[in-house]
C-alpha cells in the first residue's frame, strides 16, 4: 500500500541532516498515516520504497520503524515482514471501553465547571454541527464533530484528562474508518451531541456522562454496530 503523498526531500539536502533527523521524519509521517487509517492495520510496510522516497539509506528507516515497533504500532512476523500492527477484538473493545469512561469523566466534570463562556461556545459548536449534518457533508461534520469533543476536553480543565483521551483516540482512530460516514450516522451523532451539550450547560454531572458513554461505541450493541463496519482483516485473529 502507497503512502499518502508527500514532498520528496531533496537530495541537495540530504547530507546536511543528520540520521536521526531523517528518521525522525519518516517516523512522524508512518505515525500520521497510521493514526489517519491512510496505512491501515496489517497493511505492508516496504523499507525499500521509503528509502527511496525520503532519499535516504535504509539506516534511518530502520531507526524509525524500530521506535514504531516499541510504540507496538508496526509489527515484524517471518511469513509477513513489517507490517502495521493489528489489534485483537477484545483489545479493540478494552480500548474504546476506557475511552469512553475518560470522555464521560470530562463531560463530568465540564458539567460541574460549566462557564457563561462555555455554554455560548457550545452553542455555537452545535449550529456549526447542524449546518455539516444539514448539508450532508460527511468531512464537515468529522471535523466539526472533534471540534466538539475538544471544546468539552477545554471546558472538563483537567488537561491530564484531556490528553489521556486524545492520545486513547489517536490509537484507535484507525479502527474508527466507518465512523460519521452516512446521514445516519450523522443525524444520531447530531442528536446525541445536543443531548450532551444540554445537560453540560444545566450542570446535570450524571446526565453529562450518561449521555456521552451511550456516544462512544463501546456498550453492547454500540460496539457490535461499530465491529459490524470494520474489516474482519483489520484485527489479528491469530490465524496468521
Amino acid at each position: 500500500m502507497k503512502l499518502p503523498a508527500e514532498p520528496t526531500l531533496e537530495r541537495s539536502e540530504a547530507p546536511a541532516r543528520s540520521s536521526a533527523s531523517r528518521a525522525s521524519d519518516i517516523r512522524a509521517t508512518l505515525e500520521a498515516a497510521i493514526e489517519r487509517g491512510e496505512l491501515p492495520p496489517g497493511a505492508p510496510i516496504d523499507e525499500r520504497a521509503l528509502a527511496a522516497r525520503f532519499n535516504v539509506s535504509r539506516t534511518p528507516v530502520r531507526e524509525a520503524l524500530q521506535h514504531l515497533i516499541a510504540r507496538e504500532l508496526v509489527v515484524v512476523s517471518p511469513r509477513q515482514g513489517i507490517t502495521v500492527a493489528r489489534l485483537t477484538i477484545a483489545e479493540v473493545r478494552a480500548m474504546l471501553e476506557y475511552i469512553g469512561e475518560l470522555e464521560a469523566l470530562c463531560a463530568r466534570f465540564a458539567a460541574r465547571r460549566a462557564s457563561d463562556e462555555l455554554r455560548e461556545q457550545l452553542d455555537q459548536m452545535l449550529v456549526v454541527c447542524q449546518q455539516a449534518a444539514v448539508a450532508g457533508d460527511a468531512s464537515q461534520y468529522a471535523l466539526a464533530n472533534t471540534r466538539f469533543h475538544e471544546l468539552i476536553y477545554e471546558g472538563s480543565r483537567n488537561q491530564y484528562l484531556a490528553e489521556q483521551i486524545r492520545t486513547a483516540r489517536r490509537r484507535s482512530a484507525r479502527y474508527r474508518v466507518a465512523d460519521l460516514r452516512n446521514r445516519s450516522q450523522i443525524t444520531r451523532s447530531l442528536q446525541e451531541h445536543f443531548e450532551i451539550a444540554r445537560a453540560i450547560q444545566d450542570g446535570h454531572e450524571a446526565q453529562a456522562a450518561e449521555a456521552m458513554m451511550k456516544h462512544v461505541p463501546a456498550g453492547t450493541s454500540g460496539f457490535s454496530e461499530f465491529l459490524a463496519a470494520v474489516p474482519r482483516h483489520f484485527f489479528d485473529t491469530g490465524e496468521d
